[in-house]
C-alpha cells in the first residue's frame, strides 16, 4: 500500500506538466520556510509528511521503491501492519527535523521517501544482521552477484551516509541541492530507537522470510 500511495503520487505530479513545479514547492520540505512558518502555519507543519510522498525524478522513486520492497516486508511482519504503518510515518518525519536541523538555511525543496526508507534499514539492521542481502557488486567490466550479510551491507551504507553528510557540513549554500544525506542519517537512527519503542513483545515468534 505504501508503494501504491508513492507511485500514485508520481503519476500525480508527472501529470501536473508546468505546473509540477509549484505543487512540489507547495507541498516539500523547505528548511528555512519551515523554520520561518513554525509553528504558525498548519500546512507547513504537515510538509514532512507531504513530502515523503513526492520525488525528484524516476531514478529517485525507482530506487526508493525497490528498497521499501526488498526490506519492508521483513520489518513489517516483526511490527505489524497498524504498528509498521506508524513507524514508517515517524522515521520519515524525523528524517526531515535531522534535515532541517543540520541545514535550516536552505531554500532548496526536500522530497522523498528516503528517510522513512532508512529507519526500515535501521530497524532491519537491528532484527535481521545475519540475513544475506543479493548486491551487485561493479569491478571494472564485471557486475557480480554476492550475498553480503545485512549488517556489513547496511553498516556500509550508513558510513557511506555519515562521511557524506560531514563532508558536506559547510559547503552548502541556501541554494544548492543534492542528497539529503542528514535526513538518511537520522532516519536511519529514528528506526533503530523506534524500534525498540514499538517492537511487539511477541515479535520473536513471528514467521519471517529474510531477504
Amino acid at each position: 500500500m505504501l508503494i501504491a500511495a508513492n507511485a500514485a503520487a508520481w503519476l500525480y505530479q508527472l501529470s501536473l506538466g508546468d505546473a509540477a513545479t509549484d505543487f512540489v514547492y507547495a507541498y516539500a520540505v523547505i528548511p528555512f520556510r519551515f523554520l520561518e512558518l513554525f509553528p504558525r502555519d498548519p500546512v507547513e507543519l504537515l510538509t514532512p509528511v507531504f513530502a515523503m510522498f513526492l520525488h525528484g525524478g524516476w531514478l529517485h522513486i525507482l530506487g526508493n521503491m525497490l528498497y521499501l520492497y526488498i526490506f519492508g516486508d521483513n520489518v513489517e511482519d516483526m511490527l505489524g501492519r497498524g504498528r509498521f504503518l506508524a513507524f514508517y510515518l515517524a522515521c520519515g518525519v524525523v528524517s526531515f527535523l535531522v534535515q532541517i536541523a543540520f541545514a535550516s538555511h536552505s531554500m532548496v525543496p526536500n522530497v522523498g521517501a528516503s528517510g522513512a526508507i532508512a529507519g526500515v534499514l535501521g530497524a532491519y539492521f537491528i532484527l535481521f544482521p545475519r540475513a544475506r542481502v543479493l548486491t551487485l557488486i561493479p569491478l571494472l567490466l564485471f557486475f557480480p552477484l554476492v550475498e553480503i550479510p545485512a549488517f556489513f551491507f547496511l553498516g556500509i551504507w550508513f558510513l557511506i551516509q555519515f562521511l557524506s553528510g560531514a563532508a558536506a557540513l559547510g559547503q552548502s549554500s541556501a541554494l544548492s541541492g543534492g542528497v539529503a544525506w542528514w535526513a538518511h542519517i537520522g532516519g536511519f537512527l529514528a528506526g533503530i530507537v523506534l524500534l525498540k519503542i514499538l517492537l511487539p513483545a511477541n515479535a520473536a515468534r513471528r514467521p519471517t522470510i529474510v531477504a
